[in-house]
């Protein structure tokens, strides 16, 4: 995370991005799109303060106009990428960057600085305007100096007679004196002098944090040090004044990074549950940047009926509901409704599961603690939506909805009648509806229990209800059931082929009538339920299937040899309508589509399925991707900036010539 010069912009790495947020409006602005895998740093241009450099695992240095969101004229590529077998093993290197009106240019000029460093990018700093660096790895401190080529090292015991942990976790140098801080395990904070001279070098020890520093930063005069860890309290420390220090708590996730601005008016803390707090040096939060939180995602990815917005596990105990349109974070909705304590080992309640009905009424969710079985606890939650504050009420909880852990939960499709199915390892699933008054016979604002099902004793894996909400798909291990929900009489089941049933969905609007499975056996099967026959079978390993509600398409995603494809077919044919071939190289669980605001005109046949709707999916990384924006006909592209050069109104022109060039560079 870097501060702009002037405190306007704030530059973060996000996944093969580098996203530009304004510092007043806290919004999104544009992305600077051009790496092809992920970027590993950002440094503002020394001799351009509009301008950044960005590195990235593509083996790609580049230099950015961050201002205008442009790839300048000359491109940086590294001469080669070596893998190493051993995968501890990195290299420090020197890279002479030359000067070329090329757009793409070798550097050829490389020397290796050290073959023995930490992979982690906090171990690692300059000093001194770049007379030495500092690097540590392990228990060893080295500072290698540039006009000497010389390296001199400084070695810690693992361990001492009070306990100590102190192995080097992160470093920092003064921006004037030659004084380099380092953070520690154990959380303490050494500060290195007269380590020019090996024999003579001396350090001092500060301590607050309980666990592991994760990030040091000196304000550019040099008066404060900035310390982070786990405990979400930035601490700032006064130089030269032993330990004496100032806090700013409970910011949110651990602080993994932090970075001030060029005149130390800013400071910026990067968070575990990817956030960014923007803080003045009178350490008072003047903003918040709240992308995706990456911790695991144990609830599906959802869609808000209401806002469109994209719904799943937020900050711990809470749902995230964000914009995918404006890439901006809208707020959290406290589930748990208990302080989480951010500490390592701790057994506490989180969101496992929550889903939402078709109008965006209710809002059910799941949440528990415990790993084994004797240990759990859970709770079944009911949220109405209240219209006078435009978020979700608590109204009924369930405390002994199983008696083991809910798997799966769905809503009915009807937006006559709302129903919640859940089903448990408990070998039952239970239907759940707003219950009546037993006098009165009226609707009450409450829900109970009015149906419980089962079969064989075998235990539940799947529910899915019709579009119309007049049938139910409940598997069982490898028998599908299917069941009428208002009389819930058993109308048939269907004997899925060998594998335990993984996913199940019906099909959409004219494919009604079909049934997917997927299994364990890697098949992928289609019923007719008019005739309650096998209509065809895949012999495919699908790790995810979803169906766009506002279609007749289904995704699967496949993943086979370390990378996973995608396919998007109808149930009334197998053949796919779409293929996109190692879509990306880990496997996906999650997916959902998402509802276009207009549709999407003027793109080729292959791409119709996303007419109506644009998938996204998540990876086992907890990335959040999109299959390669479909983009409109060649001729449409031109007649586009062909238009925008006839409208007189200089901010629509500039728009439209960005979103030209915008396009013409995906």
């Amino acid at each position: 995370v870097k501060l702009s010069h002037g405190c306007r912009f704030v530059l973060c790495a996000s996944g093969d991005l580098v996203k530009v947020y304004s510092t007043r409006t806290e919004e999104w602005l544009h992305s600077l799109q051009g790496h092809t895998n992920q970027v590993t740093g950002i440094a503002l241009n020394p001799a351009n303060h509009l301008q950044v450099y960005s590195c990235s695992a593509d083996g790609t240095v580049k230099l950015w106009d961050f201002i205008d969101g442009i790839l300048i004229k000359v491109q940086y590529k590294c001469m080669k990428l070596c893998v190493s077998a051993w995968p501890e093993c990195f290299q420090l290197v020197a890279v002479h960057l030359p000067k070329s009106a090329e757009q793409e240019v070798e550097a050829k000029e490389m020397s290796v600085v050290s073959s023995h460093i930490s992979s982690n990018p906090s171990c690692t700093a300059f000093g001194r305007g770049g007379e030495y660096i500092a690097f540590a790895r392990r228990l060893q401190l080295n500072v290698y100096f540039f006009r000497k080529q010389k390296t001199c090292s400084f070695s810690l015991k693992a361990t001492d007679k009070k306990g100590a942990q102190n192995a080097f976790t992160c470093i920092t140098c003064h921006p004037t004196d030659d004084c380099i801080a380092t953070g520690h395990e154990d959380g303490k904070i050494r500060l290195w002098r007269n380590f020019i001279h090996k024999k003579e070098y001396t350090y001092s020890t500060q301590h607050w944090h309980h666990n592991a520093v994760n990030t040091l930063c000196f304000t550019p005069e040099g008066t404060h040090l900035l310390s982070g860890g786990i405990e979400s309290v930035l601490v700032q420390w006064q130089y030269g004044a032993g330990n004496r220090k100032e806090f700013l708590p409970r910011l949110g996730g651990s602080i993994l990074h932090i970075s001030a601005s060029s005149d130390g008016q800013l400071f910026c803390t990067s968070h575990s549950d990817n956030k960014i707090t923007v803080i003045e040096s009178s350490f008072k939060v003047c903003g918040v940047l709240q992308g995706l939180v990456k911790d695991a995602v144990l609830t599906d990815l959802m869609i808000d009926p209401r806002s469109k917005a994209l719904v799943l596990n937020g900050k711990p105990g809470h749902l995230q509901f964000y914009s995918l349109l404006r890439d901006k974070h809208l707020y959290n909705l406290d589930i748990v409704q208990q302080e989480y304590i951010y500490e390592a080992g701790l057994d506490q309640f989180e969101v496992a599961k929550a889903a939402f009905d078709i109008k965006g009424s209710w809002l059910a969710t799941v949440e528990e603690r415990g790993q084994k079985s004797s240990d759990l606890e859970f709770f079944l939650k009911l949220w109405a939506f209240d219209e006078r504050t435009q978020s979700f009420v608590l109204n009924t909880t369930i405390t002994a909805a199983h008696t083991d852990r809910i798997i799966s939960m769905c809503f009915s499709s009807s937006e006559e009648t709302t129903m919640l199915v859940t089903i448990a390892e408990d070998g039952q699933f239970k239907a759940w509806c707003q219950g009546a008054d037993a006098d009165t016979q009226q609707n009450q604002n409450f829900w109970s229990c009015d149906f419980v099902g089962s079969y064989h004793n075998l235990k539940p894996t799947n529910c899915s209800f019709s579009a119309d909400s007049s049938l139910l798909a409940v598997s069982f291990q490898e028998v599908i059931t299917i069941w009428s929900p208002e009389t819930w009489e058993m109308l048939t089941t269907l004997c899925q082929p060998p594998g335990i049933i993984r996913d199940l969905c019906f099909g959409r609007l004219s494919c009604s009538k079909y049934l997917l499975g997927t299994t364990t056996r890697n098949l992928l099967c289609c019923w007719n339920l008019l005739t309650c026959a096998l209509e065809w079978s895949s012999s495919v390993e699908v790790s995810k299937l979803q169906p766009d509600p506002l279609s007749e398409n289904v995704a699967a995603f496949s993943y086979q040899s370390k990378h996973t494809d995608l396919f998007v077919f109808k149930p009334s044919e197998p053949r796919p309508l779409f293929t996109n071939k190692n879509v990306c190289s880990e496997k996906v669980h999650r997916a959902v589509f998402v509802p276009r605001e207009e549709l999407l005109n003027n793109c080729d046949e292959s791409s119709q399925w996303l007419n109506r709707s644009q998938l996204y999916f998540l990876t086992q990384n907890m990335l959040l991707h999109t299959p390669a924006h479909v983009l409109p006909a060649a001729s449409v592209l031109c007649s586009m900036f062909v238009n925008s050069l006839l409208i007189s109104n200089t901010g629509v022109q500039q728009d439209c010539l960005r979103y030209f060039v915008h396009m013409h560079n995906k």
